[in-house]
């Protein structure tokens, strides 16, 4: 039950947070939200920001350089834009600290199904990842360079876009083979 209302209170605070335009009350909620973490919320904030960081940081110059151009800047915009993000970011790594997502969604065979597909996925990416990286590491023998490492990533994540299609693909027929779409409509 404590896992159904921790999911509960997380969906409520998610869409709160994008319902509230205001800088001030968005900052006491990241407040409240390192305040519920605890120990943990040093933690948190550092994974937050790192997680966010580079696509806050590419929305919000994009912003300003538009802005600017346009004769119209908006500094409270770019504020409550970062901390709605890191606010929204930060809850879901709260969330994901305290809350166990099985027994949350456990009401419902078919919510509990698609969590464990979902997680496996995860898993399975994780395992390929962790492999890719040992393999660009065993096949190396300087340091890399920053483009070597920039191309590293862009074949990992192409390779992970087909591999996400592909399985989306197959599951998805799967599914449609034991009748969990109802084509006839």
């Amino acid at each position: 039950m404590r896992d159904r209302l921790g999911l509960s209170g997380y969906l409520v605070a998610v869409v709160g947070a994008t319902l509230v335009h205001t800088p001030l009350i968005l900052g006491i909620g990241l407040a409240l939200t390192f305040l519920l973490a605890g120990r943990q919320a040093l933690t948190i904030l550092r994974r937050a920001v790192l997680t966010v960081l580079a696509f806050n940081l590419m929305v919000s110059l994009s912003y300003a350089v538009l802005a600017w151009f346009q004769g119209h800047f908006f500094a409270e915009y770019l504020i409550l834009l970062n901390l709605r993000v890191l606010l929204i970011t930060s809850l879901t790594y709260l969330t994901m600290a305290r809350v166990d997502l099985f027994r949350a969604l456990g009401f419902s065979r078919t919510l509990t199904w698609l969590l464990t597909l979902a997680y496996s996925q995860t898993i399975t990416f994780q395992r390929i990842y962790h492999e890719m990286r040992l393999a660009l590491a065993s096949r190396s023998i300087t340091r890399l360079s920053l483009r070597d490492l920039y191309r590293h990533g862009a074949a990992s994540g192409s390779f992970f876009v087909e591999k996400a299609l592909s399985d989306a693909t197959e599951t998805a027929q799967a599914m449609r083979s034991r009748g969990f779409f109802d084509d006839s409509l």
